[in-house]
């Protein structure tokens, strides 16, 4: 019985030449990952343990990012307990203000993640890095204090499901509706601690960004970690990005799935999730009805990188916002920001009416920079929309694309840009 491209990985960081789906394992760790509201957790569990520092002072990276410029006073207490704990280790790849970024576009874009490696966060989309062939997943701020102190982590090797892509998308079309269209047909467990792996010729029509996008969500269909083959695409990231060495594996012939689907990208359309799960989700095509909605946010870990600011832009080029609606643009790091700037995208944003915001997570979890009023609608590009999740819990939030988000910004209501 073969093993798939996660159970590789994660034998190769136990030291096996084989493990199966439900074995318990411990393995040495790459990278470990904390934010601004669960570091300080984890850093006071830390202080509970008998140890000397951290395991690896270059392989842990702290991003404040979640509340960041500080919205009050709790958050920059919180942003000052990593902060020293950060001096206080040495630690090589903290991000203050200025340098930081949302986390999950900015490690990549940082060359910290790479294939092969083994790589946990405390937050739950660190899942994101298995667009580069990488195993990455969500944990605890206690088994983050565990990983900064011995560099290990305990797992329970996950079985798969294979996704087989094929087809090339249409010209509106993106990884966020690939994702979206897998979870509404999955649902919001459907993949429950399971490795989603995806397979297939559909991959090379798949921009990066694309891939972040779809590893980023595959937390919101239940999945231990979402991955994809290295092919030459994401060999040239890494290698633009990243002077690590990296580790190629493939799931072998014989690998065991608990389920295999395919999905042909062609005939995919725009995708939008309706309030309150990302699984209730509609295609362009099938809403009917005018949805008015009072804002738009587009950015997030999800969808903040380049090609989404690109996007975005095309739509709004031209275009006003329509009156009396909020539309929030957030580049997730700051070379997004530099590079959209360089491109006169952030230009055509404030035309358009819109604000551009520095890099945050702010609106995603109803932190800050777009809270939602009772009875508000937001159209967002970011990944979860549950209740209250951007602010009153009589609020409603609508999962969507760049495009998709930037028409309706332009309609004052769901649209895409086919419609405008």
């Amino acid at each position: 019985m073969g093993m798939t491209m996660t159970q590789k990985i994660l034998a190769a960081h136990a030291g096996l030449d084989k493990v199966e789906a439900g074995q318990l394992i411990e393995a040495n760790l790459d990278l470990v990952l904390g934010n601004d509201i669960t570091s300080p957790v984890a850093i006071k569990e830390m202080d509970k343990m008998n140890v000397n520092g951290v395991f690896d002072k270059d392989k842990i990276a702290l991003v404040p990012d979640h509340f960041v410029p500080n919205k009050d006073i709790k958050s920059a207490e919180h942003c000052k307990c990593v902060r020293e704990f950060a001096y206080r280790n040495q630690i090589t790849n903290y991000f203050e203000v200025g340098d930081m970024g949302i986390e999950h576009a900015l490690l990549p874009e940082k060359g910290l993640t790479v294939a092969g490696d083994v790589i946990i966060g405390a937050d739950s989309h660190t899942c994101t890095y298995g667009a580069l062939g990488a195993f990455s997943t969500g944990v605890g701020s206690t088994d983050m204090a565990a990983g900064m102190a011995t560099g290990k982590a305990w797992f329970k090797v996950p079985s798969a499901i294979r996704f087989n892509l094929t087809g090339k998308p249409s010209e509106w079309v993106s990884g966020k509706d690939v994702i979206l269209h897998i979870i509404g047909m999955i649902g919001v467990d459907g993949a429950l601690y399971k490795s989603m792996e995806f397979t297939g010729e559909g991959i090379k029509n798949l921009t990066m960004d694309d891939r972040f996008t779809i590893a980023n969500m595959a937390i919101e269909a239940g999945g231990k970690n979402g991955i994809f083959p290295v092919d030459d695409l994401a060999i040239a990231y890494m290698k633009e990005h990243s002077n690590k060495p990296y580790t190629v594996y493939e799931a072998d012939e014989d690998a065991v799935y608990d389920e295999t689907y395919t999905i042909d990208l062609s005939a995919l359309k725009p995708v939008v999730a309706f309030p309150h799960l990302p699984e209730n989700t509609k295609t362009i095509d099938e809403i009917k009805e005018d949805i008015k909605i009072d804002q738009v946010v587009i950015g997030s870990c999800t969808n903040g990188r380049i090609n989404d600011m690109r996007i975005a832009a095309k739509v709004l080029k031209g275009r006003h916002v329509a009156k009396g609606l909020r539309c929030i643009v957030i580049p997730a790091t700051q070379a997004v920001y530099m590079q959209a700037m360089d491109e006169g995208l952030l230009k055509t944003f404030i035309e358009a009416g819109a604000v551009v915001s520095t890099p945050t997570c702010g609106p995603c979890l109803g932190g800050y920079m777009g809270i939602l009023a009772q009875g508000e609608r937001c159209v967002s590009t970011t990944n979860r929309n549950f209740v209250g999740r951007m602010g009153h819990v009589e609020s409603e939030i609508y999962l969507a694309s760049p495009a998709v988000a930037a028409a309706s910004a332009v309609a004052g209501k769901i649209t895409c840009p086919c419609r405008l």
